[in-house]
């Protein structure tokens, strides 16, 4: 395994780290006390809007996307290391047009989708003038096996009539939200992964309603947001499926190898952040004499932190490497292991963090370490539970001492 930067990733790394310390960092507070001003928060505030352009104007545009003419020609393991530092800070995928769900959407139309597809919808998306939805998990039905997905899409002749509810709809909430990927059932005798298909829909077709949107820990996300969404006979040219009736799976199946890389090494950057909230809280106050890094068994927490960002990162990059040399089917384990690893290690540092932090630690006021607690919890359940990725894990392994 090889984990050097190609010459290229490298320099996209160094931009990206300048552009995070001169502009991003610089102007949280200021998001944050805007946001908490605003009577309706379902607003992009001028200021990101402004850093979008100065990241575009860059070329600091569209970094997960590996080929030149739609990205930066990065390799996963590459971007990987520029996700890290993205994780940072909440603001920052959007000002680089790398946030979820647009990404894995933008991947998604790029490789399965049809010439027209791409024209309407996907240049719109790498050129940051939409935003996008996801719809695939179902309030209904238990979507930790998403063979359970109740929801239709019907073929009808020309058309393709889409029925169902659908929840946590990541960026459904967002003002430029425009277009929306439903997954649904399409042939109920089909093989099990051959029966569900995956539609474009706009987002004001006839039939689409956000019934309302959903709070994380009291806090809603804004201004992407996570909606239930209903689909009342929703028509739409057959055309806007993508690949084509029964290529759900399979089109799920590439978008969620990547996409994890990107969710992880975010997360591993929150991580970073958090220990060194963590570091600077317990090295500058004192408590019965002594710094608060070196009562009870602090000092094991800040070393266990370190250690359990260290082993998430390299089995990050190994599952980076692996999706560069050998594609998905080759780094279906690690994949499993990064989603159910990374998100758990992020959680537990969070949690110490709060309690290193005290009084302050639990106020979103003063330290945004319940948002990334609520971020960590999330990514335990987003692309599927712990459970599901474990069970991955084993059956593979089985699969080896069988033979």
């Amino acid at each position: 395994m090889d984990f050097n930067l190609s010459d290229n990733g490298q320099a996209y790394l160094d931009r990206v780290k300048q552009f995070m310390r001169d502009e991003i960092f610089p102007v949280e507070d200021q998001v944050k006390q805007e946001m908490a001003a605003l009577d309706d928060p379902w607003v992009e505030l001028p200021v990101i809007r402004e850093l979008k352009q100065k990241a575009k104007s860059q070329g600091l545009w569209n970094l997960f996307l590996p080929d030149n003419e739609h990205g930066c020609g990065l390799l996963n393991s590459d971007y990987a290391l520029i996700a890290e530092e993205m994780g940072r800070s909440f603001i920052a995928p959007p000002i680089f047009n790398c946030n979820a769900p647009d990404t894995g959407n933008m991947e998604v139309l790029l490789y399965y989708g049809s010439e027209a597809q791409k024209q309407q919808w996907l240049t719109p998306l790498l050129n940051g003038e939409i935003r996008s939805a996801f719809c695939m998990t179902e309030p209904d039905v238990a979507s930790s096996d998403a063979t359970n997905m109740a929801a239709t899409a019907e073929v009808d002749g020309d058309e393709v009539v889409l029925n169902g509810r659908k929840w946590w709809s990541t960026g459904i909430g967002h003002p430029d939200c425009k277009v929306i990927i439903f997954m649904g059932l399409t042939d109920p005798e089909a093989h099990k992964h051959q029966r569900h298909s995956m539609v474009v829909v706009p987002r004001d077709a006839p039939g689409v309603t956000v019934e309302r949107m959903l709070p994380v820990f009291g806090s809603y996300d804004e201004p992407y947001g996570h909606g239930v969404v209903r689909f009342d006979n929703v028509r739409l040219p057959k055309s806007a499926i993508i690949k084509g009736p029964g290529r759900g799976f399979e089109i799920a199946q590439g978008r969620l190898g990547p996409g994890r890389v990107h969710h992880c090494m975010r997360a591993i950057g929150a991580a970073e952040r958090t220990l060194s909230l963590m570091i600077d809280r317990a090295t500058s106050r004192e408590a019965f004499g002594r710094p608060i890094a070196k009562l009870g068994g602090n000092p094991d927490i800040i070393a266990n932190a370190r250690m359990s960002i260290e082993q998430a990162r390299l089995l990050t990059l190994k599952c980076a490497w692996l999706l560069d040399t050998r594609g998905i089917m080759g780094a279906l384990s690690e994949v499993a292991m990064i989603k159910a690893v990374v998100p758990q290690m992020l959680q537990t540092i969070v949690d110490n963090a709060i309690q290193i932090h005290g009084g302050g630690g639990v106020s979103d006021d003063d330290f945004p370490l319940t948002e990334l607690y609520a971020y960590a919890r999330v990514l335990r359940l987003a692309d599927g539970p712990d459970e599901v990725h474990r069970a991955t894990v084993a059956k593979l392994e089985l699969k080896k001492h069988s033979r």
